[in-house]
């Protein structure tokens, strides 16, 4: 079959009716040609959702998903070298040392079989953002949008708060709306839940200053292909990602989540034939 047939037919199986949150026509803005894979960056301040949003890409369009904060935990609790270093870092609510993250992020990238995928946490800093660019390189995958998440700082501090986590599977729960069935329990393992140590007002004022130091700076470095999206809820956000992945990249959500990891593949593929 022809590129731009496969392309269309494996759009017209992916159109979900989403009336409420995105007009009909925003779905023709993209012709065929212009399709590409998913190379989505996340930013955002502590706090702000990413994590949630990362999880509602995965499920309706199909992306994998790293995290750069799930990555660190899993190392801290296997106790590699680099959690280890890493843990002294996150407890005082100071960053991991660029040369940390690249190594653990370098390793992951290059293990993915996705095309279309998306970051969140990382690169933090202008230094670990060259050193990304220059990976996806070499991987012939440049990052082709980058969407930043901007939350009051009351919300956030208030998410926090409530946030518990499930340590060896990156699982979050919120007490707010997000609970987990049994309370102090994972869902799925029964397993004991925990406070991040870096889940207090004091490392969060720290983490704020940081974050608000560095931000300026890495937007301006992808400000080609970045964009700001604003909401106090993630419910009230999560529309305006969805847009900005169909108007840009071309890229629909599928109508089956269940076959949302397959669609975008096949989409990528034709588009760049």
């Amino acid at each position: 079959m022809h590129a731009s047939a496969l392309s269309l037919s494996v759009l017209r199986r992916s159109i979900v009716p989403r009336q409420q949150h995105i007009s009909k026509a925003l779905f023709h803005d993209c012709t065929v040609s212009d399709l590409q894979p998913i190379r989505l960056l996340l930013l955002g301040s502590p706090g702000s959702g990413k994590g949630t949003q990362s999880n509602r890409l995965q499920s309706n369009f199909g992306v994998a998903h790293l995290s750069s904060g799930d990555l660190l935990r899993r190392n801290i609790s296997q106790k590699t070298a680099a959690g280890l270093a890493a843990h002294e870092y996150m407890a005082q609510g100071r960053l991991v040392p660029d040369e940390t993250m690249v190594s653990l992020i370098d390793a992951e990238l290059t293990r993915m079989g996705n095309p279309n995928w998306l970051l969140d946490g990382f690169p933090r800093t202008i230094s670990q953002a060259q050193a990304l660019d220059a990976k996806l390189q070499q991987l012939a995958q440049p990052l082709n949008l980058v969407i930043n998440l901007e939350v009051p700082e009351e919300v956030i501090l208030e998410r926090i708060m409530d946030r518990w986590v499930h340590i060896p599977s990156g699982r979050v729960y919120n007490l707010s709306y997000n609970p987990p069935k049994v309370p102090g329990l994972d869902d799925i393992t029964g397993e004991p839940l925990s406070k991040r140590p870096d889940d207090t007002p004091e490392v969060f004022r720290v983490r704020m200053e940081q974050y608000e130091a560095m931000a300026a700076p890495l937007l301006d470095h992808y400000s080609a292909i970045a964009v700001t999206l604003r909401g106090r809820t993630s419910n009230e956000i999560y529309p305006q990602i969805e847009r900005e992945i169909v108007n840009r990249l071309g890229i629909l959500p599928a109508a089956d989540p269940a076959a949302a990891a397959a669609e975008p593949a096949a989409v990528s593929a034709a588009a760049s034939r």
